[in-house]
């Protein structure tokens, strides 16, 4: 297990407009070698909108792009003429496949911060897809097959102990909180990169919420 800190990610952004953004993999002019990816798994950014602030329409493609949103709400409206307010507590996917343009903004009274996460999926190209689950349920699996990937959304008690998922790849963020995992202390920010998980426990040394990414060994 390798446990990357908060203050480790890369700073991004344009704070003059509004936005402030950490990165935990390699993005934009942040290049490193070693850290493209982690399985499927190949950016994690956290992202803070003040109000009115946003990113302009741009392109993806290739890419499985999940967002969860710590506070506020987030506009999304993209290429394909999907359109929707993504708030605290919902999954949002936008699988990129041969391309797709969108918009992302902070039209909300108040700031933005969401995290999201950007996956390689198996095989290019496609038909671009989108949906949002909203209020998805302690302990209910989002899967994104196209990158054989499954995410686990855990709110913990104090105290209160979770299973890391058997997988030959973890990915552990710590959106809020804190939390024990196999002798490590995991805070706000904090993420685990886990090889060959099994067995494992999360245990909440504080009221805590943690995104668990689990993917197999062709991911």
């Amino acid at each position: 297990m390798e446990v990357r800190r908060a203050d480790e990610r890369y700073r991004g952004g344009e704070p003059a407009a509004g936005i402030s953004s950490l990165h935990a993999f390699s993005f934009g002019p942040h290049y490193d070698p070693a850290n493209l990816r982690f399985g499927a798994v190949i950016a994690c950014n956290e992202e803070r909108l003040a109000p009115g602030a946003g990113f302009d329409e741009h392109p993806h493609s290739h890419t499985e792009i999940v967002t969860w949103v710590v506070e506020g709400e987030l506009t999304h409206r993209d290429s394909a003429g999907h359109e929707s307010l993504v708030r605290a507590g919902d999954v949002q996917r936008l699988s990129a496949a041969a391309g797709v343009r969108h918009v992302e903004r902070n039209d909300g009274p108040g700031p933005l911060v969401f995290v999201q996460m950007w996956l390689a999926p198996v095989a290019p190209g496609g038909v671009p897809s989108y949906e949002v689950v909203h209020g998805i349920a302690d302990s209910t699996p989002y899967a994104v097959p196209e990158a054989e990937a499954m995410l686990h959304v855990r709110r913990l008690a104090l105290g209160e102990r979770t299973a890391v998922p058997d997988a030959a790849f973890v990915y552990v963020h710590a959106v809020r909180g804190e939390v024990a995992l196999d002798g490590a202390e995991l805070g706000p920010g904090d993420a685990a990169r886990i090889t060959g998980a099994k067995d494992l426990e999360a245990v909440a040394t504080t009221p805590a919420e943690l995104l668990l990414w689990a993917m197999p060994a062709t991911g």
